[in-house]
């Protein structure tokens, strides 16, 4: 190609290059840089999807594994001397693809199991006295203190997509996964806690409702019985919102009217799913 040629069709420039362009001050600290980039969007250099994984990474990297994992009291377990029967149908069920094995109690982890190596069995395939042990696959433990970015890297070598979160003293208090990392950073992944696309509201358990902050109030008072009222924000989403008084990060709880709402899922915009359990 001739120099004649370069000038009249130049080589069409990433987003990244245009943003580097931006750059006449170099930014000294994270909130200088998200200031830089939210102006980018703002001129259209960027667009809202690439700020929002940009936002979530660096979001990942001070955040500690305490932030997003699962509580103790609703990590999904098995107990080891269940009976084969029992355990598949603990895990048709929960329809989670692992759970952390466990001995006497919960902080006696055994292992992983992935429910995946329950098939053989329940098709029929297993042959003579079925022991977990020999399907269990070994367990990481991993302190609340951890950084998010780092355990990813960690999942990323080993391949592990579940670890068990461990306290000071060395007791279980919760679990965190891939899926909860990545979801910091690029939104909402689609699992067992996502409602179908034609309803708001899903039953996970006795007592916990999982519901679409896009929920209509009406509709929410017509599942739920209760009079909240719609004059000032027709969503639960913008309900919520207003009891926080700012956009809330995944985790946090509050309570409104008789329940005790908890965040599942929100970026920097707007809160996405919720958790709603009766108190």
């Amino acid at each position: 190609m001739t120099d004649d040629q370069s000038s009249i069709n130049p080589r069409p420039r990433s987003w990244i290059d245009k943003i580097t362009q931006l750059f006449s001050d170099e930014p000294t600290d994270t909130k200088s840089l998200l200031e830089l980039l939210r102006n980018a969007e703002q001129d259209k250099v960027l667009d809202a999807d690439a700020l929002s994984i940009i936002e979530g990474a660096l979001q990942v990297s001070s955040m500690q594994v305490r932030d997003i994992m699962i509580p103790r009291s609703q990590v999904v377990t098995v107990a080891a001397n269940l009976p084969a029967k029992e355990i598949i149908e603990l895990v048709i069920e929960a329809s989670h693809s692992r759970f952390p094995v466990v001995g006497d109690n919960v902080d006696n982890v055994m292992g992983i199991l992935l429910a995946k190596d329950l098939l053989p069995l329940s098709l029929g395939g297993s042959k003579g006295k079925f022991d977990i042990k020999d399907v269990v696959r070994p367990a990481t433990f991993v302190p609340e203190s951890k950084r998010l970015n780092v355990l990813l890297k960690e999942f990323r070598e080993t391949r592990h997509h579940m670890a068990i979160v461990i306290d000071e003293y060395g007791s279980v208090s919760g679990a965190v996964t891939i899926e909860d990392v990545l979801e910091q950073i690029v939104g909402e992944i689609e699992d067992e806690y996502d409602v179908d696309d034609e309803s708001y509201i899903k039953k996970f358990d006795e007592g916990n409702h999982i519901v679409k902050a896009i929920t209509p109030v009406d509709e929410f008072n017509e599942y739920f019985k209760t009079n909240f009222s719609d004059q000032e924000f027709t969503t639960v989403g913008g309900l919520v919102l207003q009891q926080f008084g700012r956009i809330p990060e995944r985790g946090e709880t509050l309570h409104i009217g008789p329940f005790l709402v908890t965040i599942l899922n929100a970026d920097s915009r707007q809160i996405k799913l919720i958790k709603v359990t009766t108190t």
